[in-house]
């Protein structure tokens, strides 16, 4: 019979998420996870199965954890018509708090997706099905905001509000002004 968990395992991916998110999946090394988590190599493949299945699990919590909470306001089924600009503002200001973590490191996504991780075909339609996620809930938004724009119109803000926020997450590690400046121009549209 096999030894009963003795550690919380939100709180472990939680631990490795901050290391994939900071570090990327590539340099995530497991010696680097073992002292995040407080979990041995042995743990950590016993619960996870590889340090794949760490970032799996990650990835999910980052989703349901930090990106869904974000975007609830804008899938609910009344938007408020300042939903959109609210969230908007919402994560300007985390980029502009240069103690938060997503200013420091972006997206653990979008970072995914510029990395060697994103051959992986998993990985890419996770990042597809993120990407369609956000832009989905800025369209609800940008509905909300313009109840009587033709559609043609909503959907070229929408796609365009969401192409900046994927910019801005993107831009934050490197250019945290040119981040914030593509929050604005968002922002600007609505």
């Amino acid at each position: 019979m096999g030894r009963a968990q003795t550690f919380d395992t939100q709180q472990v991916v939680r631990a490795a998420r901050a290391v994939f998110w900071e570090q990327g999946y590539e340099a995530a090394a497991l010696p680097a996870l073992e002292q995040a988590t407080g979990l041995n190599r042995s743990s950590i493949y016993h619960a996870f199965g590889s340090k794949r299945g760490l970032f799996d699990a990650a990835v999910e919590s980052y989703l349901d954890e930090v990106v869904r909470p974000r975007l609830r306001p804008l899938t609910l089924d009344h938007v408020a018509p300042d939903a959109l600009e609210v969230y908007l503002r919402g994560l300007r200001r985390a980029l502009e708090d240069a103690a938060s973590f997503t200013a420091a490191h972006g997206c653990l996504l979008i970072n995914a997706a510029g990395a060697p991780i994103a051959h992986d075909q998993t990985v890419r339609d996770t990042v597809a099905a993120y990407r369609g996620e956000m832009r989905d809930a800025v369209g609800r938004g940008v509905r909300a905001r313009f109840p009587q724009a033709p559609d043609a119109e909503a959907a070229r803000v929408a796609d365009t509000c969401a192409a900046l926020v994927v910019a801005a997450l993107a831009l934050t590690r490197v250019d945290n002004a040119g981040a914030l400046q593509s929050l604005d121009t968002a922002l600007a549209l609505i």
